[in-house]
């Protein structure tokens, strides 16, 4: 879907955006305790070092559930009058056939219709390749480095019949494919696919489920170990080494953005350099990766001993995250997920609204094999909830020139109302339950 909290920071890293992980609760109390945990240069710190892999017993997703998305994404095309969707190489493209392939100048896209089977449009000289990746014996037609990959996928659409349907494009395709395809099938209704990838997509199956419980799991533990290397003077560029460090050591892919003190006011982090400091709130937010699924957390705890005002606020947060939490079941509007957590925050005398001091974003995103995908905890969204949505929760506190705090979990959707992922933190110091 769209660039992720974590994907964001780390593309300004370059421009100084730093990043990094926190501390926990059982390190030393004080910053000089706690830089004698430092670890011997070059060396990992001995709570890294002693992670075990976590992912080898992860299942991917079989053949056999790909093929009842598949069939699940015909029945909805032909409720929904459509002859045939696109799409280019992504998240839903690996959703429905478990293909993976980067995008360039050149199209590989996958043409799926509602009768018949998947067809496949590549590059000539990459056609070996992608049929090591497509299903066995899948039509792949291909074009030369001078001929137009639109009138391909325009063959394929005209040879199944539906040059003249209405034919969805899955609504991350580039514009210069979209408008590619177009040109050659003019008298095409051209419309967007998201009402079969996201009604395909938003409700996970108990495979899913564990999938990115699996990543949610392997992120508490390694964030647990990371917490345990923060000291005094440290850079938010070593402990975001340490995060990543720690998600490989326990078998995946994984990062963090990491702010410390004011700057944790700043949603998305801030541009300054920044060094940990007794008394520093410091928040967390990272994920990883598992088959393709993900994981979104963020703890925020005190560096050395939390002040009255850190506490309070703290606790208010954690208020807002339970309030918005209970309210979630099936039926229930998104929005009023929202309302609940943002309504015990303005009770507070904060905001109202978006205003800061106060919570500045929707209280949640929808997640899966996208960091952020459909669909969201925020006013105005009335979708009705339903068992395998899957959320962050994560309403925030700002108050700039203070400190922020942020509280996220990701949870599901049931038959009766909810389950994390993540159990919340219990208390500012201690981050994990």
């Amino acid at each position: 879907m769209t660039t992720t909290r974590r994907t964001f920071i780390h593309t300004g890293a370059a421009a100084g955006i730093a990043l990094g992980v926190s501390g926990c609760s059982n390190a030393p109390d004080t910053a000089q305790a706690q830089t004698q945990n430092a670890a011997p240069s070059g060396a990992a710190h001995p709570a890294i070092a002693a992670l075990k892999p976590m992912t080898a017993d992860a299942r991917p997703i079989t053949r056999e559930e790909r093929a009842a998305r598949v069939e699940k994404a015909q029945r909805l095309m032909a409720d929904n009058k459509l002859g045939a969707i696109f799409l280019e190489g992504g998240s839903s493209m690996f959703y429905f056939t478990g293909v993976r392939w980067g995008l360039s100048e050149r199209p590989f896209v996958a043409v799926m219709p509602a009768k018949g089977d998947i067809a496949w449009v590549c590059p000539a000289f990459e056609e070996e390749r992608a049929r090591e990746l497509v299903a066995k014996g899948a039509e792949v037609r291909v074009w030369q480095e001078d001929d137009s990959p639109y009138r391909q996928i325009a063959g394929i659409l005209k040879d199944r019949g539906v040059a003249s349907a209405r034919i969805g494009a899955e609504e991350r395709l580039r514009f210069f494919v979209f408008s590619g395809v177009r040109k050659e099938l003019p008298a095409a209704d051209f419309v967007d696919a998201e009402v079969i990838t996201a009604g395909c997509r938003m409700l996970k199956s108990p495979a899913e489920l564990a999938l990115m419980q699996k990543a949610s799991d392997v992120t508490i533990e390694a964030f647990r170990a990371a917490f345990q290397t923060f000291r005094a003077g440290m850079t938010q560029d070593e402990l975001r080494a340490n995060i990543a460090a720690a998600h490989r050591a326990l078998g995946a892919t994984g990062s963090a953005s990491v702010s410390f003190g004011k700057y944790t006011a700043f949603p998305h982090g801030s541009i300054e350099p920044q060094k940990l400091q007794e008394g520093d709130v410091i928040q967390v937010d990272g994920g990883c990766t598992v088959d393709g699924y993900q994981s979104d957390i963020t703890r925020t705890t005190v560096f050395g001993r939390a002040s009255a005002r850190q506490t309070e606020i703290w606790n208010l947060e954690k208020q807002a995250q339970a309030a918005a939490f209970a309210v979630v079941k099936p039926g229930t509007p998104c929005e009023a997920v929202d309302a609940a957590a943002r309504k015990v925050i303005t009770d507070a005398g904060f905001g109202p609204d978006y205003k800061v001091p106060g919570l500045p974003h929707r209280t949640g995103h929808g997640i899966g094999l996208d960091g952020h995908e459909w669909t969201n905890f925020v006013r105005g969204n009335k979708t009705p909830l339903a068992p395998g949505m899957c959320f962050s929760n994560e309403p925030m506190i700002a108050i700039y020139g203070e400190f922020g705090i942020r509280l996220e979990d990701c949870l599901y959707v049931t038959e009766n109302g909810a389950t994390y992922f993540s159990q919340p933190s219990p208390s500012i110091d201690k981050p994990f339950a």
